[in-house]
């Protein structure tokens, strides 16, 4: 189960290179509108023991300390990055962070990216989509083509709609990158033709400028899952390859393609 420090790392990542994290939610404890089966922070119930998210004022304090220190050592940044214990969407100062964030990004490290891992579910609130508009990698999650699905994967909490979020990710008009991630289980399998094409025809109504495919590589909550190789993605999504309208982006487990 990981716990992250408001900002960690940076740390390799197969996405997005050496990354340096922030965390907008307890330090100690996990707070998520989901709760995936496969997410590698456990489950939301394990994750209780503290729930004072960080202040904007602390995420600014402890950003600009860290990124001192790095440029003072040498250590490469690829990206700061939104992740941590939970949805970062769900910290109520999420706007002004992300203009902390980026001010200071163009003052220590000004040729990082600034990426948001977010599972969508607040796009259609006009603050959280005017923050998410302005960094330069908002990686917004569908996991699924229906809500029947949704629920199985990441159990999200009551209200949840993934025709709403499709709608509120149209407002991006493609400048944002959507992420995917493909497993088995014994009650349900992403390589399903209903599954899958479902995926497609998503990306091809949103058009993200980029679909990021991936699967499982740490432990996870549910037992019994299974990973997809690499190629086994790539034949999966290999109609949205050859129509060549959006970049697909594969990462596997072991390698990638």
């Amino acid at each position: 189960m990981i716990r992250e420090e408001t900002v960690f790392g940076p740390i390799f990542s197969r996405r997005l290179g050496s990354s340096l994290g922030i965390n907008l939610l307890p330090e100690r404890g996990k707070i998520c509108n989901f709760d995936c089966i496969y997410c590698e922070c456990g489950w939301n119930r394990d994750g209780r023991a503290e729930t004072l998210l960080p202040s904007a004022e602390k995420v600014r304090t402890d950003l600009e300390r860290k990124l001192i220190q790095l440029v003072k050592e040498g250590t490469p940044v690829d990206s700061i990055t939104f992740s941590g214990d939970g949805e970062p969407t769900l910290n109520p100062e999420f706007p002004q962070i992300i203009d902390d964030t980026l001010r200071l990004r163009d003052l220590h490290y000004p040729k990082a990216k600034v990426s948001v891992l977010s599972n969508a579910t607040r796009v259609h609130l006009d603050p959280v989509f005017n923050a998410l508009r302005r960094v330069d990698n908002p990686i917004m999650k569908i996991d699924a083509p229906t809500n029947e699905l949704v629920a199985k994967i990441n159990q999200p909490a009551p209200g949840y709609d993934v025709a709403r979020v499709i709608e509120a990710l149209k407002r991006f008009e493609g400048n944002f990158v959507l992420q995917t991630c493909m497993l088995r289980s014994p009650d349900f399998d992403s390589s399903d033709p209903t599954v899958i094409n479902g995926m497609m025809d998503i990306v091809r109504l949103l058009k993200p400028r980029e679909w990021m495919v991936y699967t499982i590589d740490r432990p996870t909550p549910m037992q019994g899952l299974e990973k997809f190789s690499p190629q086994e993605m790539k034949a999966l999504v290999q109609p949205v390859i050859d129509e060549g309208f959006t970049k697909v982006q594969i990462k596997g487990a072991v390698e990638d393609l």
